[in-house]
């Protein structure tokens, strides 16, 4: 088994580099040391989508190991999107702050949300809304747009959110709506997609 240590990478790096350790078809399991949970969901993202074997256990706070099993000869390592599940041939929508604008955070907070209504509203949904930065404070208990997202959700849109950010502003556990993206799954989204609205 490979052992990696990841511990104060920030993502995407701990996908990053487990998938560079799969890719070697001498190795059939690794382990990776990490320092928050955001991490280790998007390595069982990454693995669940490969078709791989995840297990992790928390050795201490803030420290978790993971491992990773593959069997080389049922399902082979493949490049490009973690669970097949990123291209993208529509509009994508980046929102990167829990207000819209310059001026008042009340205004902000209000056009923000206005936003987000209009977007569940639109006769053809995004294929992506993902949230960036102070902006996944909008998927999270406590927002006024929880309701608008899930509507989002329903009509197809796969709704996403920076597992970094989350981390950084405690909010990991307070995720209602969507799922936890990494950075290297989110740039998969951007490249691919035609258009591209950046809030």
């Amino acid at each position: 088994m490979k052992i990696i240590d990841m511990m104060g990478k920030v993502c995407p790096m701990p996908v990053l580099e487990a998938r560079k350790v799969l890719a070697d078809q001498s190795i059939t399991a690794v382990q990776i040391s990490v320092d928050n949970i955001a991490a280790v969901r998007n390595l069982e993202k990454m693995a669940n989508g490969l078709g791989y074997e995840f297990s992790f256990s928390e050795i201490a706070k803030n420290a978790y190991e993971v491992v990773i099993c593959a069997d080389k000869n049922s399902v082979p390592v493949t490049q490009g999107t973690l669970g097949g599940e990123t291209s993208s041939n529509g509009l994508v929508v980046l929102i990167g702050s829990d207000k819209m604008g310059q001026g008042t955070e009340e205004l902000g907070k209000i056009l923000i949300k206005g936003f987000i209504y209009s977007l569940s509203e639109l006769p053809t949904p995004p294929q992506h809304v993902i949230f960036l930065n102070s902006g996944v404070y909008l998927t999270c208990s406590g927002s006024n747009a929880t309701e608008d997202l899930k509507s989002l959700a329903d009509k197809g849109a796969k709704v996403l959110s920076c597992g970094t950010c989350l981390n950084f502003y405690g909010l990991t556990e307070g995720l209602v709506v969507g799922e936890i993206a990494n950075m290297y799954e989110v740039t998969e989204i951007i490249s691919a997609a035609s258009k591209i609205m950046n809030i």
